[in-house]
């Protein structure tokens, strides 16, 4: 091989070059295509003579740069600058995308969704904001339009003139535009599955940043607001999974957030809220008293007043857990979730398995002393259920009118459990999963631990624990009163003599039935007791039912006068 400079091999610059024989310039294409393919990872449907990288990307292995150079710069002075188009999958032309982070931040196991949209990222001002462009329409939205929300002073969206479906690819744009903020989270095999008989699936959304699936439908409302209301601010009033998510997400996306919480909420979740990044004030006695305060607050200094309802962006963010259910787990058979009044992410995630997959049951799960939701449905409009600090968003008023309609069209069947069900869910998360959820995040797998979902045994079944936002002191009193429920715990009282050797028999009988004590008190009795008697109470833990029964009738034995309690 022959080669001939024009200038020194030492100093090229964009006029010089190498000067090959055909067959020389055949063998440099050919070493081209090699270095390019295997460690440049260039496209490989370039023509001869195109350039690789822009007018500094000088390639001495491409014979023609130069001409090929001069001749692009003369064609741009002559064209008019012109808007930059793509094309979508099917080949249809759209609007340009200006700053499009589309190709380099989705991850791989979304590519087979993205056909119609493309979305657009930008930073404008101090406020970080997203604008999605979709292109066609198949079916009819929940919402006239998916448009950002814009300034307002009241709820965040549009009372729509009918609802339909959240279409499959609003899901999935929701879960472009926020998967910088809310991570995916693990939906792992249970070993409670040999336990009740079905291959369960935990879906562990009390991962979350602020420790519920919030995370998801506030991010995703929050990035479609206007940047003139992004930089107003926003404000809530409650003490809820909802509002910390909008204290921590409006803080993340440097939109000013004030929270208006009750005086009797627990001092841990406003420092909660305060050290996610809102401006925390506590007014009124009540729920009601703190929704007029922000109320006139909003109006006052031009606040967008966010209420958890069903706007379009909410349920397509809460429908990303639904979507990633389906991808983690295949051949799905069913999927539980929370159905209280507010079930925006049991409506949101049906909308996406049933798209994906028509054969999965969608099953929502309710409290038996607030089934707002199946009272809701009955009368075909929103009611109010009251409100309970144990059952929190299970037991609020109903979410809308166009929720229902999509849970009555899409859900498959709604359950109701019992405090005592959902109380020994807990008891066996946190025992085999190392979970620790609150009513919301257990009562999925409370149906199932209360033999409401038979039709499921040997299928394969996910369960959504979508919150775990517990105080310690009610975290503390539900595990005490599950272990009591579960008969691990039990007590008992009795009275016996006040001899000396009277308390060691009693001793000896816990003993012999392997049962442990954990407290045991004496006291004296007074007027309507008999002479030289005493009461004993004492707190013991056993096995289980079984052992518990067992030590029931060994006491009896001897003490008639036992007193089983249970706490």
């Amino acid at each position: 091989m022959c080669w001939r400079s024009a200038g020194s091999l030492g100093g090229f610059s964009k006029g010089q070059g190498l000067v090959l024989s055909g067959e020389d310039r055949k063998a440099f294409r050919t070493m081209n295509f090699v270095a390019r393919l295997l460690y440049l990872k260039e496209p490989l449907d370039r023509t001869s003579g195109a350039p690789f990288g822009g007018e500094e990307d000088y390639d001495l292995f491409w014979p023609s740069y130069a001409e090929e150079l001069i001749s692009r710069r003369n064609n741009d002075k002559e064209k008019k600058p012109e808007a930059a188009t793509h094309q979508d999958t099917y080949g249809k032309e759209q609007e340009p995308l200006e700053n499009s982070s589309l190709g380099r931040c989705q991850p791989p196991n979304q590519l087979e969704q993205l056909k119609d949209y493309g979305e657009e990222n930008g930073l404008q001002g101090s406020s970080k904001t997203w604008e999605i462009k979709v292109r066609e329409h198949r079916v009819e939205l929940l919402n006239d339009s998916p448009s950002p929300v814009g300034p307002s002073k009241g709820r965040t969206h549009r009372q729509p003139s009918s609802s339909k479906l959240i279409r499959l690819e609003d899901i999935n744009r929701a879960a472009i535009q926020i998967q910088r903020g809310v991570q995916i989270t693990p939906c792992t095999y249970s070993r409670l599955s040999k336990k009740y008989g079905m291959e369960l699936y935990m879906k562990k959304e009390y991962l979350q940043y602020t420790g519920s699936v919030k995370d998801r439908g506030v991010l995703c409302l929050l990035a479609s607001l206007h940047q003139d209301q992004q930089r107003k601010g926003v404000i809530v009033a409650s003490d809820s999974n909802f509002s910390m998510a909008v204290a921590y997400h409006a803080s993340e996306l440097q939109i000013p957030a004030f929270v208006i919480m009750p005086t009797n909420t627990s001092v841990a979740r406003v420092r909660m809220c305060r050290d996610y990044g809102a401006v925390v004030i506590t007014f009124g006695g009540s729920a009601k008293d703190s929704q007029n305060h922000a109320q006139q607050l909003a109006q006052k200094n031009e606040y967008l007043y966010l209420e958890e309802e069903d706007s379009f962006q909410y349920l397509s963010g809460l429908g990303t857990m639904g979507l990633e259910i389906f991808r983690q787990v295949p051949n799905l058979d069913a999927v539980v979730f929370p159905a209280g009044g507010l079930c925006g992410l049991l409506a949101g995630s049906a909308a996406a398995l049933k798209q994906l997959n028509p054969q999965i049951s969608v099953i929502g799960v309710q409290p038996e002393s607030f089934p707002v939701l199946q009272h809701s449905l009955r009368m075909g409009q929103p009611i109010d259920g009251g409100s309970h600090m144990f059952y929190r968003d299970l037991s609020e008023p109903c979410s809308g009118k166009n929720t229902l309609q999509l849970v009555g069209q899409l859900v498959d069947k709604i359950v109701s459990v019992t405090e005592e069900d959902i109380l020994i869910a807990m008891l066996r998360l946190l025992e085999y999963e190392r979970a620790t959820v609150d009513a919301e995040g257990a009562i999925g797998l409370a149906a199932i631990v209360a033999g409401k979902l038979p039709e499921f045994k040997g299928k394969r079944v996910a369960v959504a624990l979508c919150s775990g936002n517990l105080s310690l002191n009610l975290l503390q009193q539900c595990i005490q009163r599950a272990l009591t429920l579960d008969s691990r715990i039990c007590k008992f009282s009795l009275w016996m003599g006040d001899g000396t050797g009277d308390i060691s028999k009693l001793l000896e009988i816990l003993d012999r039935e392997a049962v442990r004590v954990l407290d045991i008190q004496k006291e004296h009795g007074f007027v309507t007791s008999k002479l030289f008697t005493t009461k004993v109470t004492c707190v013991a833990e056993t096995r289980d039912k079984q052992q518990a029964t067992q030590l029931r009738s060994a006491l009896l034995e001897r003490y008639p006068t036992l007193e089983w309690l249970l706490q």
